[in-house]
């Protein structure tokens, strides 16, 4: 099989190269990968900037695909069941942290496409626990995208307190701010999102999504608005999703007091930012990171339901070989999500 793979630690060091068609040890089903997401992640990847990787190992780790066989002791699933994948590849299952279900804080937690052969190849082999089965409706396309889609779910139904009539600030209209947009708006609340002028393609489309009012942080004072749209209340909770200091200052000026922010995104460096008014709006702070089993069941359902709409975030498909163009296309920011096939017939079965 055909896998896309980090040789070696260094500046590109990816290669389109054979394996052998993995096999499925107890426990574990062989997947035949049909759609396999483009993350920043494997952006970072390729130019040597995620340090817990360990190559030589096969890329991706957000995909769809169907079941193509099945190792021992494995009973849930058959050949030809329509699936997503966890992108946790495994954890211990012993520490405090997964005992209470959350092994995303696991120490020892291995993610697909870092640590353990990913999606962007024919076949992957994963631990029976980590599949989802496909709702009828979903596409494979869609189905790609349920790893981001949890994440925004971990931020919003998980880890924030978020009601139903309250109000939303979500800076950054990227693929996770969209989602968080839209997870948001089916938790019933009211979304303000915030992004630049260059981003004025993508906060049109979250407006029609779902996101109740868009904001121009580099034309407009982020707070100001806020505030205009909440009768100077401020915003019950706000999600960060950009990165960047601004936004986390935009955040921690915008929430109401009493309220909440959630760090989704990551900014990779230190940052300075008015701390005291944490402490002066009793304001509370918390992170996300990624996800959990009971994250991607939710996340599952939100798609059973039909209650978000993943399709129009996807901005270009290419077969796996034609990868490179579309890494150059998500490092320039051009559009949102982009989709790889690695097998010839992607889309059959």
């Amino acid at each position: 099989m055909n896998a896309l793979r980090k040789l070696r630690r260094g500046i590109g060091q990816i290669e389109l190269v054979a394996l052998p068609r993995p096999v499925p040890q107890s426990g574990e089903v062989l997947v035949a990968v049909r759609c396999a997401g483009i993350c920043g992640t494997d952006l970072h990847i390729r130019h040597d900037m995620y340090s817990n990787l360990q190559p030589p190992v096969t890329l991706g780790h957000e995909f769809s695909g169907v079941v193509a066989e099945v190792g021992a002791d494995v009973c849930s699933w058959q050949t030809g069941d329509r699936v997503t994948v966890e992108s946790a590849a495994a954890f211990c299952g012993h520490c405090d942290h997964c005992r209470r279900g959350d092994t995303q804080r696991c120490p020892q937690r291995q993610a697909f496409g870092i640590s353990k052969d990913g999606a962007f190849a024919h076949y992957v082999v994963a631990r029976q626990e980590a599949l989802h089965c496909l709702p009828g409706h979903v596409s494979f396309q869609e189905a790609a995208m349920t790893e981001p889609l949890a994440v925004a779910v971990h931020a919003v139904m998980e880890r924030s307190c978020l009601c139903r009539g309250q109000v939303a600030l979500v800076t950054g209209p990227g693929t996770i701010g969209q989602l968080v947009v839209q997870v948001a708006r089916a938790a019933g609340a009211r979304v303000v999102l915030s992004g630049t002028a260059r981003d004025r393609d993508r906060l049109e489309l979250a407006r029609r999504l779902g996101a109740d009012h868009i904001v121009f942080s580099d034309q407009q004072d982020v707070c100001g608005a806020v505030d205009l749209i909440t009768g100077g209340n401020g915003a019950d909770a706000a999600f960060e999703c950009a990165g960047i200091t601004a936004a986390v200052r935009d955040c921690l000026a915008s929430v109401r007091k009493g309220g909440e922010v959630v760090q989704v995104g990551l900014t990779g460096r230190n940052i300075e930012l008015c701390y005291d008014s944490i402490c002066l709006k009793e304001i509370t702070l918390k992170g996300s990171f990624t996800h959990n089993h009971q994250t991607w069941a939710k996340a599952v359902a939100l798609l059973a339901e039909s209650n978000v709409d993943l399709g129009p975030l996807i901005s270009g498909e290419f077969p796996m070989e034609e990868w490179q163009q579309a890494f150059d296309l998500c490092e320039k920011g051009a559009g949102l999500k982009y989709l790889l096939y690695p097998n010839a017939n992607s889309l059959e079965g």
